[in-house]
């Protein structure tokens, strides 16, 4: 997923609030907000020496992680950065899901996606961290998405917060002994001078080090010196999730507790005109009937007698018009509107209708993708107690503080009157982002016509039809070839300007490119999607690139090769990709190799799908081999198993995802009819991994785009037929060989 970026109201807000504090001196604000967090987590003898470090006199460190854990691991890479760092001793380490409190905002998080890396001068880092909390806190900020937590956070929160740490830690114990810090040295969450033999551990000097103030530029360290970081360390959080004992959302349960089920509209967007509460009134266990956005809630005392009462209950609704859309009008406004419009800019280099014109061979072609929705594990649930003044809320969120924000908005009470208790997520991919609250929204309804706690769940029918989908998209290309089959121009034509910006661009070296958008709204939904607009276009320009290497004549991996050779870094994993993969190799009958890459979220993945065609069709995916360089690796093992994670996420969608729409709703209602992929149809993966040395890139998404061009350049290369539009259980894929063969007989 993507996050949204601030408003130009919000950055002049909350830079007036950073200019104000300035006023007063920035050494007031660091220490003031380490306090505010110690009152909230610190008991007892339990010291903050910053906001996101506690020590207790036991001597262990707990780091408090402002993000949500479904599966990624930044619960455990984190920690890993900031007790590298620190120099704690790992197994001393303990790491905490930050509360839903405007203390734990993330200011690591808003630096590294504003300031991109960009250094300030020593004098002004003061400055830039006080107008950078501001900006945090006035968006309370604690998303999990755009693949940000290890190269935002990690890098400009925990890596930041452990070097200060450990300064402090070194000055007190310089403090006790009267010798100079220089002399004194941190390991193993011990700090010990050598020339006196003296040493303490950390939670013997914790006191000490908290009555100093963080430095503001601690230095960090090199690389050479890692002991963590780099080392395949195991995730913290899988012991609790193989155990049981790890709690979801769903797994809420509270004294007094009852339960709401939805009857949801159909039809996006539509009203409740009326509904009929009196028919299931009368049933065992239902407490209330109550009208709640997008549908109506009937709460009682067990999920079941909810749920049944529900699917008894008689709505009348208003679909304002929007029952007469489906999956076919949606494309043909997509086609008109493409044909209409010249669409707005997107890149433009060159003059590429000029070399359109005067091209010796012309290619053209148009792909499509449908609605795709999250179908997270875990369905969408929400448990909220509603008090006079005050809500208490339980909820797997990948945003913490910003759902607690939205809660209060609903309820007009304040941020701090709201107390939300972050849970493990079942899947999130976006679903579970701050811009996708309409099941909180519900069970906030719900809870407050009813003095208990309630725990709002919808089904897996409701989860399915009455998600933020994926968009569904169509885009339509043209490319001039010269004499040597080389590509002079590009042109591209797409619906719907999608975060992240760059999503459409090519890396390649094509002298004139026109890369434009059009804007053609529907009444479906949507957000964010697992590597959000880079799944589509990855899937769209990787295609299509491999058609003009075909046209060319020339081999797709040696094709991308020539047109990236002054892109070192998409060049090292393309080559390593196809020589893993043994391009070039003879294969098995039937079987074929395809190949794509793409950069996304500061990460290059380039794949390399093993596939084969059965005579009658049947395409199995047998391998792929990954080339991934997001610049450092901070726990390999975790680098691997969000690739692997990702593609599998992403072949899901190559081969079944479909949302269609018929009468202005959604067909597909469960795992029977939107399928996944599944252990015996998963691929063997191999994952390689390329420290290049580049800024810090993202890994929960990267894997994603990739995929669904590399298996299907692979499926033209078995069958010689080219899919332009997904999902591949829709085509026929019987060779044009075989289907010859039995037209012969």
């Amino acid at each position: 997923m993507s996050i949204t970026r601030p408003t130009r109201r919000q950055l002049i807000v909350a830079g007036g609030l950073a200019g104000g504090g300035l006023l007063l001196g920035y050494a007031f604000a660091a220490p003031s907000r380490r306090a505010l967090a110690g009152r909230s987590v610190a008991g007892g003898k339990e010291r903050m020496l910053t906001t996101w470090i506690k020590i207790s006199p036991d001597n262990f460190v707990t780091v408090y992680v402002p993000h949500s854990e479904m599966g990624q691991g930044v619960h455990t890479s984190l920690p890993m950065m900031a007790a590298e760092e620190m120099e704690a001793d790992w197994s001393r380490v303990r790491s905490v899901q930050a509360p839903a409190e405007t203390a734990f905002a993330n200011d690591g998080l808003a630096k590294g996606y504003l300031t991109h890396g960009i250094s300030v001068p020593s004098v002004l880092t003061g400055i830039e961290d006080f107008a950078m909390l501001k900006i945090a806190e006035h968006m309370n900020l604690q998303i999990t998405g755009g693949s940000t937590s290890v190269r935002f956070t990690g890098h400009y929160g925990m890596r930041v917060a452990g070097a200060a740490a450990k300064e402090m830690l070194v000055r007190a114990a310089a403090r006790r002994w009267g010798v100079p810090s220089a002399e004194c040295v941190a390991a193993m969450s011990v700090v010990s001078h050598k020339p006196s033999g003296r040493s303490a551990t950390f939670g013997e000097l914790a006191e000490e080090a908290a009555e100093l103030s963080p430095p503001r530029n601690p230095v960090l360290k090199a690389k050479v010196d890692y002991t963590i970081v780099g080392k395949r360390i195991p995730r913290v959080d899988i012991p609790a999730k193989v155990d049981g004992s790890a709690r979801f959302g769903i797994d809420i349960r509270r004294p007094g507790m009852l339960y709401a089920a939805v009857k949801p509209a159909p039809v996006f967007g539509s009203d409740v005109l009326s509904f009929d509460a009196d028919k299931v009134m009368g049933r065992r266990g239902v407490r209330k009937v109550v009208a709640v956005p997008g549908g109506v809630a009937v709460i009682a005392d067990s999920f079941w007698r909810a749920k049944e009462a529900a699917e008894l209950l008689e709505v009348k609704f208003d679909a304002k018009g929007n029952d007469a859309r489906s999956s076919a009008t949606i494309y043909a406004q997509y086609d008109k509107d493409l044909a209409a419009n010249k669409g707005s800019k997107d890149v433009e280099l060159g003059d590429a209708d000029t070399a359109l014109k005067g091209a010796g061979r012309l290619v053209e072609a148009s792909y499509r993708v449908p609605y795709l929705a999250h179908a997270c594990m875990e369905p969408m649930n929400c448990t909220v107690w509603v008090r006079p003044g005050k809500a208490e809320v339980w909820v797997g969120t990948q945003d913490a503080l910003g759902t607690a924000a939205y809660v209060a908005g609903l309820l007009d009470i304040g941020v701090e009157d709201v107390t939300l208790h972050c849970q493990y997520l079942g899947g999130g991919f976006g679903r579970r982002g701050s811009q996708t609250l309409d099941f909180v929204a519900q069970a906030v309804a719900a809870a407050r016509s009813v003095d208990a706690p309630v725990k709002l769940v919808w089904t897996r029918e409701v989860d399915i039809q009455h998600d933020c989908y994926r968009p569904a998209v169509t885009s339509v290309f043209r490319a001039a070839l010269d004499a040597g089959g080389n590509p002079v121009a590009w042109s591209n034509r797409y619906i719907g300007k999608n975060e992240p910006a760059e999503a459409a661009h090519i890396p390649y070296a094509v002298p004139n490119q026109s890369i434009r958008y059009v804007e053609s709204p529907t009444h479906v939904p949507f957000g964010a999607w697992r590597s959000v607009a880079h799944s589509q276009h990855t899937f769209f320009t990787e295609s299509f690139v491999d058609e003009l290497a075909h046209e060319a004549g020339k081999d797709p991996f040696e094709f991308r090769r020539a047109l990236l050779k002054d892109r070192p870094r998409h060049l090292a994993a393309l080559e390593l990709a196809a020589e893993k993969a043994g391009w070039g190799k003879p294969l098995p009958a039937g079987h074929a190799r395809g190949i794509a890459i793409q950069e996304s979220f500061q990460s290059i993945v380039a794949e390399v799908a093993e596939i084969s065609v059965s005579p009658s069709g049947e395409l199995k995916v047998h391998r792929v081999v990954a080339a991934v360089d997001c610049g450092e690796a901070i726990n390999p093992d975790t680098i691997e198993a969000q690739t692997e994670s990702g593609i599998i996420f992403g072949l899901t969608a190559a081969l079944f995802g479909e949302i269609s729409i018929e009468k202005g709703a959604v067909t597909q209602s469960n795992f029977g009819d939107y399928e996944m992929v599944r252990l015996a149809g998963t691929p063997a993966i191999e994952v390689h991994i390329i420290e290049s040395g580049a800024p810090l890139g993202g890994l929960g998404e990267p894997a994603t785009p990739p995929i669904a061009a590399a298996v299907s350049n692979a499926v033209f290369a078995a069958t010689g037929k080219r899919i332009r539009e997904l999902p591949l259980k829709n085509h026929d894929l019987t060779p044009h060989s075989a289907k010859f063969a039995r037209a012969a007989d």
